[in-house]
């Protein structure tokens, strides 16, 4: 009986003690918390946020009173889903995304202001009302021929909306656009038309430079028949005076020594 109580007596003492270094661990562990580089560690004491740790590798905290919450101040992306309507009342659906970061320096203003799900609370919104501000005066096919500086405007709408809360954009991308199917068709239908048009003026400019050939063509053969009739002429008159022409050198009459040919070219004799 007696062994039995010491037997009970140490096993109490075994557990006392493996739960007593337990403890000891749990509350060690909970005296340090790591800051990785591109992290703020805001330290909250009781709910009450009392020191923003900026210094990166082991900072201390109170277990059970004291916390520290890393906010990630590196570029960040976020990625969504929007549909929007355009100045010509097309409804515009994109996929967009945006990187941003958290200012150092206002980063436990965040976390007392927001919290931690400021993406959902203050980013999305914002980046969805930013959205339909700019889209709403561009037309559809303005969107799409003008897409960077859609994104510019998008972006500069959204620093205005978020800067006061310590977010800065880093960069506003529209990676797509769609339409409804009736656009799209009729973007397409335009765009057969044009290129009709196109081709008909290609077509027209082609058949207006082989007229102006034909032109030069023709022209050219006048001018060719002219010079030849010219010098078939000529020709006739050379060979007539020669027919003509008895071997003497015509002779000089009258005042004015006019030579006279006339009769070596049939003229009186």
């Amino acid at each position: 009986m007696i062994e039995e109580i010491k037997n009970t007596e140490n096993l109490q003492k075994k557990v006392f003690i493996i739960i007593a270094v337990i403890l000891v661990l749990l509350l060690f562990s909970g005296t340090f918390r790591i800051i990785k580089s591109g992290e703020v560690g805001i330290k909250v004491r009781l709910g009450k946020v009392i020191q923003v740790q900026k210094d990166e590798g082991v900072n201390i905290k109170i277990p059970l009173i004291e916390k520290i919450v890393k906010m990630n101040i590196q570029v960040q992306k976020i990625e969504l889903d929007t549909t929007s309507a355009s100045k010509d009342l097309q409804d515009v659906n994109m996929k967009l995304a945006v990187n941003y970061k958290i200012n150092s320096k206002k980063a436990a203003d965040l976390y007392k202001n927001v919290g931690t799900k400021y993406e959902e609370i203050i980013l999305q919104p914002a980046i969805q009302e930013s959205i339909k501000a700019v889209t709403s005066k561009y037309t559809a096919e303005e969107l799409i021929t003008n897409r960077g500086q859609v994104s510019n405007e998008c972006m500069e709408n959204l620093q205005s909306k978020i800067k006061r809360y310590g977010l800065t954009v880093d960069n506003f991308n529209i990676t797509n656009f769609t339409f409804s199917k009736d656009f799209d068709k009729a973007i397409e239908e335009k765009q057969v038309a044009e290129q009709k048009v196109l081709t008909a003026k290609q077509e027209l400019e082609k058949e207006k430079i082989e007229a102006e050939k034909k032109i030069v063509k023709a022209e050219a053969e006048k001018q060719a028949n002219e010079l030849k009739q010219q010098t078939l002429t000529d020709n006739i008159i050379k060979e007539k005076f020669i027919e003509k022409w008895n071997g003497e050198l015509p002779k000089a009459s009258g005042s004015n020594s006019i030579f006279d040919i006339t009769g070596l070219l049939g003229g009186s004799e």
